[in-house]
């Protein structure tokens, strides 16, 4: 949160906590965009873009797995 103050009391998660839902949540829905950009890119015949949203959509699912990752080992008590 850019505020400055802690808002788990309104949420009832810590501002970290909610920074890291945030990240995996924001990092899977990119990688579902990419599969329309990668989509489009193929229909017209542009496989260099296709090829660099492919590398995006990778590192959107890399990004969500190491999120999910320390997101469980901290729901496990980790």
């Amino acid at each position: 949160m850019t505020s400055g103050t802690e808002t788990g009391g309104v949420t009832g998660t810590p501002d970290k906590d909610y920074n890291l839902i945030w990240y995996v949540e924001a990092c899977l829905n990119n990688a579902l965009r990419l599969e329309t950009y990668i989509q489009d890119a193929e229909r017209d015949k542009d496989t260099e873009l296709a090829d660099l949203f492919r590398k995006a959509q990778a590192d959107s699912r890399k990004g969500a797995e190491l999120g999910k990752a320390l997101l469980r080992s901290r729901l496990d008590g980790g």
